[in-house]
């Protein structure tokens, strides 16, 4: 069992249980994936296995799951809406490296700037929040860039110990995805010409933004190839930009 392995089977229960959760077609090479690494006795297999499912309000719902022993284990769980609604996106990287863990986890808001927008979607959500800031507090340094794309309710922290993501950080992962599928049930449909474009353009500034800077893209570089990870990334892991070229191509 590894570490992040109850995250991923706890997710897709509960959606399950909540969702009409549909498959979420994956390009054929990605499902699962495999390197040898290191020399020698350090010889370990890096497997990586994705999950993808949609639902109605939600657009792509995947994860993509890394495992290679105990200082590597990686989950990245993200829920991109429908393009007609203004839910934020569900973002969760759960990394674990020889240096230690990585915790990212929000509900990522498409208007960071509009304060209607903060008070529909952060302001629920800050109690979450503050109730697990106290176990697992601000993991520091952050790129100045990456600033507009997370909400005040952003929770990044560096656990010392694996027993913290066993207890704390799986506890806010539920609670942050129970308030995530709360806001989807509330979602009415977005119908104003104006918000439809403003959504879809912050949309694909997120996943530009995302694609461009994904901080996974030199590890899979290294294990699979650079053909690979580009192929993995825009054809899979950020493919709306893909998805709307070929139905903008299939509707002439």
């Amino acid at each position: 069992m590894t570490l992040y392995q109850p995250f991923l089977d706890y997710a897709i229960s509960y959606l399950t249980s909540c969702l009409e959760l549909q498959p979420y077609p994956i390009p054929e090479g990605f499902e699962r994936k495999s390197a040898i690494i290191g020399k020698g006795k350090n010889q370990q297999e890096v497997v990586t296995t994705s999950y993808a499912f949609w639902a109605p309000k939600l657009r792509q719902i995947r994860a993509a799951h890394v495992q290679g022993g105990n200082s590597l284990q990686v989950l990245n769980f993200v829920i991109f809406p429908e393009l007609n609604y203004d839910l934020p996106f569900f973002g969760a990287d759960l990394v674990t490296l020889p240096g230690g863990h990585l915790i990212a986890l929000d509900m990522q808001p498409l208007f960071r700037d509009d304060q209607a927008y903060q008070a529909k979607y952060t302001e629920p959500i800050l109690p979450i929040f503050h109730t697990y800031q106290q176990h697992l507090p601000w993991g520091g340094d952050f790129p100045e860039e990456a600033r507009p794309f997370f909400s005040p309710a952003f929770l990044w922290t560096r656990p010392k110990e694996t027993s913290a993501v066993e207890t704390h950080v799986f506890e806010a992962f539920k609670d942050y995805l129970k308030a995530y599928l709360d806001f989807v049930a509330r979602a009415e449909a977005i119908t104003n010409p104006k918000a439809l474009a403003e959504i879809k353009q912050k949309q694909l500034q997120y996943l530009r933004y995302r694609s461009e800077k994904d901080p996974a893209r030199g590890m899979f570089q290294r294990f699979y190839g650079q053909e690979w990870t580009e192929e993995y990334i825009h054809g899979f892991l950020f493919d709306l930009e893909r998805k709307l070229e070929l139905s903008a191509i299939s509707s002439h």
